[in-house]
């Protein structure tokens, strides 16, 4: 069982500290990170840890924890490498880098080399399409490599040495990375004085001016409303809509009596909109007394004779539009339905009156 050092025990105390007393479990993900700074994953103890400083039990916990793939369940490599598998990284030879990284690490996804120092995994997107392929090292980033290039970045790792990142501060090491992920800066000497933007990301720029888009032109001398003249445009405009809603409506040329908005009438529609909506209404569907409907009425329901004979009516009045499918659904199941149903109907008129007749008989 760890027992965690009473510099975590502060940090989370911290960490709780940011936020309401009543809301001390939104400082569950931030507490994740700083036990998994000190293990290098989130352990049962460490999931126990966030449980008691939070007052949770470690079933929710744990769910949290199961969720995000940031929060890793077994013990992870100093350095986490993760190479985007995802369609455009694909397509530009994403796939090509991390199958040669397996076969150079020895390792397959989510597993660790033998010395402890690489973690590789595959990545579904890591949100970088126009600098791919990608790869990223613990989070940091890696554009346009290529299988040599990956090869060269983890075998310096595995020496020793810290690459520089194509964009990002100098390279940490995964607990040093959950650390800043918890919320602490980075305490390194010059830390994050190294590295740099990167490259631009000009690519959407350079396809409008191939295709000759602009945005809409703006002066940009137009003055800013005070705050005044904006409230004063804000009355202005509300007191135009309450006069327009107080306005008398013009009149129609025909009172319906209706409360309903004036819709399409129904039997405007094809027969293949029609029925649908009389076997599923939606917010579209007309109203009952919509100008045009016509209600149905509930009556007596028909004998099975009288459905079948309904329903070959209904099929032969709307017939289908071209190639469309026709109204109705298909007969042949409900017939069969009906001929059973007509058949235990007699079968059972049958044996009543066989009771009957012996009755009459004694």
């Amino acid at each position: 069982m760890t027992t965690f050092t009473e510099e975590t025990r502060v940090r989370a105390r911290e960490i709780i500290a940011r936020y309401p007393a009543d809301r001390s479990r939104s400082a569950l993900l931030p507490l994740l990170h700083l036990v998994q700074a000190e293990e290098g994953y989130v352990s049962p103890a460490g999931v126990t840890f966030c449980a008691e400083v939070l007052g949770l039990n470690k079933a929710q916990v744990g769910a949290v924890a199961t969720f995000y793939t940031m929060y890793k369940r077994r013990p992870t490599g100093d350095y986490l490498v993760s190479v985007c598998t995802n369609t455009m990284c694909n397509v530009l030879g994403g796939q090509e880098v991390y199958d040669t990284l397996v076969e150079h690490l020895g390792v397959g996804h989510d597993e660790t080399t033998a010395d402890g120092k690489i973690t590789l995994e595959h990545a579904e997107c890591l949100a970088a399409c126009d600098y791919g392929p990608v790869m990223t090292v613990n989070y940091d980033f890696f554009d346009g490599v290529d299988p040599q290039g990956a090869v060269g970045v983890v075998d310096e790792l595995r020496a020793g040495g810290r690459p520089m990142p194509t964009r990002g501060a100098r390279l940490c090491t995964l607990k040093e990375m959950a650390v800043q992920l918890a919320g602490f800066a980075d305490e390194r000497d010059g830390a994050v004085a190294d590295g740099g933007p990167g490259a631009a990301t000009l690519r959407g720029l350079r396809l409008a001016e191939q295709h000759g888009i602009t945005a809409p032109t703006y002066d940009p001398k137009t003055p800013i409303r005070s705050k005044a003249e904006a409230d004063r445009a804000a009355a202005e405009a509300k007191a135009k809509a309450e006069a327009d809603k107080a306005a008398p409506a013009a009149k129609p040329e025909q009172v319906t009596g209706s409360t309903a908005p004036d819709v399409k009438a129904p039997d405007d529609k094809s027969p293949q909109v029609r029925t649908a909506e009389t076997r599923q209404p939606d917010a579209a569907t007309a109203a009952p007394d919509a100008p045009g409907t016509k209600v149905p009425t509930d009556g007596a329901p028909p004998a099975s004779r009288d459905a079948q004979a309904a329903q070959a009516a209904g099929v032969a009045a709307n017939p289908p539009a071209g190639d469309g499918k026709p109204a109705g659904d298909e007969a042949g199941a409900q017939q069969r339905n009906l001929k059973e149903a007509e058949a235990e109907t007699d079968a059972a008129g049958a044996g009543s009156a066989a009771a009957s007749e012996t009755g009459v008989q004694k």
